[in-house]
């Protein structure tokens, strides 16, 4: 790590904050030149265990206690970045806030305690993200593989080669909503674990025909339901890489101990326990539902994505519009009325809420996939 009064200098710098539904997670990193082009050498880095999931309601509110620890992490947050240009930082909300029915409550407040607007964004785009962080830390192989990321509120799951992700979804379904579900006491049971499994594996089941028709070589895990179950693996049996007997053997092992604070269960951080029955129900029904051999453990994920998404953007190679664009050519949209649709939405738009002269080309980048993205949507749904 690098001192703070480094990071002040700002020269280089790229911020990401992960507004995740168990952990807050900043990263910084600084833009290097090497031979195979820009790169980010990560530099900082600081985790909040807010467990903001935990504070949904069953009508959908997020409840103060949570809003209150999100807002006091993103505080501390701000502080470190009290130095950095807007262009630098990006702050990206997922699954809980996406479905809180009363986001604005801790968005408003959140915004003004770490000093940068924080952009809600939709599953796919949290998978694509992901992938894009999952592959700068793997090797240009040429391989197709899965990328598997359980986090609090879901589940993204992503079909990439190199760095080029083919397809990717984002299933509603976590290790924090799971746990609360199936686990609300804290108790394990073998009956618990069956039932938590077979309601993941109903939550995955539209999703595993397209993934299995494609196939791929490998499977990669990321985030921290995937590294701490690769952890205990490594400590209880030797193992990190997760396969279907690890899995059945990581259940024995919790389900003997009756619950996750057990000194059994060793090799896991204190802030994973209270969330490790719903993830370790939902890896297994990935496993399950895909047909997944073995998965090893990826260091990249959401926040380093970010990182190199805000490169790509400073270097002309905005990933956004080389996915849409993709999607676009897979599905055979009809371009003439994607055209027609975006440049309706930009006249309108410019005719109600006129911005400054330099956010016009982002807001019509953004309008222009906006209409791609409805007529992949038709195109998927096959209507004509």
């Amino acid at each position: 790590m690098e001192s703070e009064d480094k990071h002040s200098q700002g020269h280089g710098l790229v911020a990401a904050v992960d507004l995740g539904s168990n952990s807050f997670r900043l990263l910084i990193g600084r833009i290097e030149q090497s031979p195979m082009g820009e790169q980010i050498r990560p530099l900082d880095s600081l985790k909040e265990g807010v467990r903001l999931a935990a504070g949904l309601q069953p009508d959908g509110q997020l409840d103060r206690a949570a809003r209150q620890r999100g807002i006091a992490a993103l505080a501390r947050f701000g502080e470190r970045l009290r130095s950095f240009e807007p262009e630098r930082v990006r702050c990206v909300a997922t699954n809980t806030l996406r479905v809180a029915r009363n986001p604005s409550a801790f968005l408003v407040p959140g915004q003004t305690a770490i000093g940068f607007p924080i952009e809600v964004i939709s599953g796919r785009e949290e998978a694509r993200l992901i992938y894009l962080g999952a592959s700068h830390a793997l090797p240009t192989d040429g391989q197709q593989r899965l990328v598997v990321d359980i986090g609090g509120g879901s589940t993204e799951l992503i079909l990439g080669h190199n760095h080029d992700p083919i397809l990717f979804e984002s299933v509603p379904i976590g290790c924090v909503s799971l746990t609360q579900r199936y686990f609300p006491d804290g108790k394990i049971s073998a009956g618990r674990m069956r039932r938590a499994r077979l309601a993941a594996r109903d939550a995955l089941a539209p999703y595993a025909v397209e993934y299995r028709d494609l196939g791929w070589e490998y499977t990669v895990g990321t985030s921290g339901t995937a590294k701490s179950l690769s952890q205990i693996a490594e400590r209880a049996f030797g193992r990190p890489d997760l396969d279907l007997n690890i899995l059945e053997r990581l259940t024995e092992l919790l389900v003997e101990a009756g619950n996750a604070f057990s000194p059994r269960i060793a090799g896991l951080r204190a802030d994973r326990r209270p969330v490790l029955p719903g993830g370790l129900a939902l890896m297994h029904a990935v496993f399950e539902e895909f047909g997944i051999g073995a998965m090893r453990y990826g260091s990249g994920a959401l926040r380093q994505g970010v990182l190199y998404d805000i490169l790509g953007r400073k270097a002309g190679h905005d990933m956004r519009r080389i996915t849409v664009e993709r999607m676009a050519l897979n599905y055979g949209i009809d371009r003439e009325q994607a055209n027609r649709v975006g440049s309706m939405a930009v006249a309108l738009f410019e005719q109600v809420a006129p911005v400054r002269d330099d956010d016009m080309l982002s807001r019509r980048d953004l309008l222009g996939w906006a209409a791609d993205l409805a007529e992949i949507r038709d195109a998927e749904a096959g209507i004509k």
